[in-house]
């Protein structure tokens, strides 16, 4: 079972409904006990980073994951790609969990919000297995992790960023929403499941 840790931000049911396509059982919650039974975890995010690394350390999310993620398979989406890294620069200075040592920093060039179909090059680890280099995936966001030894998928928007992020363990972390990305996203997620 999988599962999808819940720390007050929206998106949960479009990557429940995801899952559940794919055969997967899949539990939406905040609560340890529960969370401890699930094989492996997926922390979504939509929102701004400062608020949401509030909600997850209010919760004791923060510690658990922290916790967890020495043994299960954690797969960040958007949001929750973000707050695996060292800190982010959205409204003031808010530190993450710390797995990828990167910082998230607001686009400067192009319209923002980056919304829509972007292809990801550069692909690498078995998130990405039978993925064609320049898959295309939906993306949401303002802020990014520009490119660094975490990097395991690349994208472009003005500049090259981080498309998808791993901690070289088992953290892993995409900037883009795999529930909404058609067949190229239900296959990462079926990667996911099998890692």
């Amino acid at each position: 079972m999988t599962g999808i840790v819940d720390y007050g931000a929206g998106n949960l049911r479009s990557v429940q409904k995801a899952l559940e396509y794919l055969g997967e059982r899949a539990v939406v919650s905040d609560s340890a006990e529960i969370l401890d039974g699930c094989e492996r975890l997926i922390l979504p995010g939509v929102g701004a980073f400062g608020q949401g690394m509030s909600a997850l350390n209010a919760k004791g999310l923060a510690d658990y994951l922290l916790r967890r993620v020495a043994d299960t398979p954690l797969l960040g989406i958007c949001l929750g790609m973000q707050f695996l890294m060292r800190r982010s620069f959205e409204d003031g200075e808010h530190a993450g969990l710390g797995l990828c040592a990167g910082d998230v920093v607001r686009f400067t060039q192009g319209k923002v919000p980056a919304i829509g179909w972007n292809g990801v090059t550069g692909l690498r680890t078995p998130l990405f297995e039978g993925l064609p280099e320049g898959s295309e995936f939906y993306f949401v966001h303002s802020y990014y992790a520009p490119v660094g030894a975490y990097t395991i998928g690349r994208a472009e928007y003005g500049a090259e960023y981080s498309a998808a992020v791993w901690d070289g363990r088992n953290a892993y972390g995409v900037q883009f929403h795999p529930e909404k990305s058609g067949e190229a996203g239900l296959r990462l997620l079926r990667n996911f499941l099998h890692l």
